[in-house]
């Protein structure tokens, strides 16, 4: 498995050649090459400046974006690693608050693959460590880091002591590395999800959560009493309740926050999280006042992203153009809760190792239309996988421009690499 990019400067693009070669190998899992490609590079995993270091199905990379932008509101410098990237691979490693230069992710991505030229790391592990290296050498007052795949086996999980973990909304993803058979793990599919998640757990680290059914929060507890991390449960050490406002509580008192901008009901959750970490940890210090306007700043494309002005949305002239990357059942849920009520033309685009009816499913009832197009670059679902009703499409453009003139919205969804060349085909190009 593995994230092709591509990169219009030739140095960027020699190393993400060699990038685009690795593989992980079959049914290899495990922190050994990670823990051996960073002792290479002098431990800088080690080195950081204080990790908040959040996992999770849905939800984590905008807890991540909540925490940046807090931070930021509070006027501190912050490294952030989110993935995957949606246009250029430089999105997943920002330096105190902007993007990698092309220069130096070249020098970068060549120093960490000529060091670990022999140990046959993934992709990820080659990523991960260049990120740890450059957020090691460049000061910062914090480090936002988001899991990639699960967390007990994530290369980011040889990061030795967090600031704090949090873990976001749980769900059923990725299930032939989550749920691989494996002796003396949880049998039941959300319980073995939470497992996964839980193994970010540090000794002695906080550890904040989201509320989760008991079989899942079950086995999230067990798993963080394991490995000694000091547990901090929504509904347990700390509340939120979400109306016109976010009321939050904890044993240190009460905060009135607002909504955030970014759209969809699940998004105040996420912030709630973001709070909760602040408030368990003792390295950097956020106000509330600072926190209340990270929640509004908070920014996060490719999630229930209204499109700007652009040569893709100028084919829906005066229409609501709507991007999601999501991929899976609760994502597909959180989208049919944002769109209650409306008439809505789909058009989607889905790997074809994801369910189908993820997001139709929930979606099926307001559809006015449902188009399916292909994934650029990736294998995918074709019409009929969609049901009877599906069309297809060779692309977003002639599936836009063949909508009819109903006035309602269209949402275009089903996949983060969809997302990605959406937003670069329309100049949206996030910085």
């Amino acid at each position: 498995m593995k994230d092709f990019a591509t990169s219009s400067d030739a140095a960027v693009q020699a190393q993400l050649d060699r990038l685009a070669m690795l593989s992980l190998p079959q049914g290899r899992f495990g922190l050994e090459t990670i823990a051996a490609l960073c002792e290479r590079l002098g431990h800088p995993e080690a080195r950081l400046p204080p990790v908040f270091h959040v996992a999770g199905t849905n939800g984590k990379g905008s807890t991540c974006a909540f925490l940046r932008a807090m931070f930021e509101a509070q006027g501190l410098s912050v490294h952030a690693a989110t993935k995957p990237h949606l246009v250029r691979y430089n999105e997943r490693i920002r330096l105190a608050g902007e993007l990698i230069s092309d220069a130096a992710l070249a020098a970068l991505l060549q120093e960490v693959l000529d060091a670990g030229e022999d140990l046959g790391p993934s992709f990820f592990e080659v990523t991960t460590a260049a990120t740890f290296l450059a957020f090691a050498r460049h000061p910062a007052d914090a480090c936002v880091i988001e899991t990639g795949l699960g967390g007990r086996f994530d290369a980011t999980n040889v990061i030795p002591a967090p600031a704090v973990c949090g873990i976001a909304s749980l769900g059923i993803d990725h299930e032939s590395f989550l749920l691989a058979p494996e002796e003396g793990v949880p049998a039941e599919p959300l319980a073995r999800i939470a497992f996964e998640k839980a193994g970010i757990a540090k000794l002695g680290v906080p550890l904040v959560t989201q509320a989760y059914p008991p079989a899942a929060e079950a086995a999230l507890v067990a798993e963080a009493e394991r490995r000694g991390a000091r547990l901090f449960r929504r509904n347990q050490e700390w509340f939120a309740e979400i109306g016109e406002v976010i009321r939050y509580s904890d044993d240190f008192g009460e905060l009135v926050l607002p909504l955030p901008s970014l759209p969809g009901a699940h998004q105040a959750d996420n912030a709630a999280l973001a709070v909760a970490m602040l408030g368990r940890q003792h390295l950097v210090c956020v106000t509330a006042a600072a926190a209340a306007q990270g929640i509004r700043a908070a920014r996060w494309p490719a999630r229930l992203q209204r499109l700007g002005a652009g040569p893709l949305t100028a084919l829906a002239p005066a229409r609501r153009v709507w991007l999601d990357g999501g991929h899976n059942p609760d994502a597909g849920e959180a989208i049919a809760r944002f769109f209650a009520g409306k008439r809505l033309h789909l058009i989607i685009g889905m790997l074809a190792n994801k369910g189908p009816e993820a997001i139709v499913g929930p979606l099926r009832s307001l559809l006015a239309s449902l188009t399916v197009v292909p994934v650029p670059g990736s294998e995918h679902h074709p019409a009929a996988a969609f049901g009877p009703d599906a069309q297809s499409a060779p692309d977003v453009a002639t599936a836009l421009r063949r909508l009819p003139a109903d006035g309602a919205d269209i949402l275009i969804a089903g996949s983060l690499y969809l997302a990605g060349a959406v937003l670069a085909a329309n100049g949206e190009i996030p910085d």
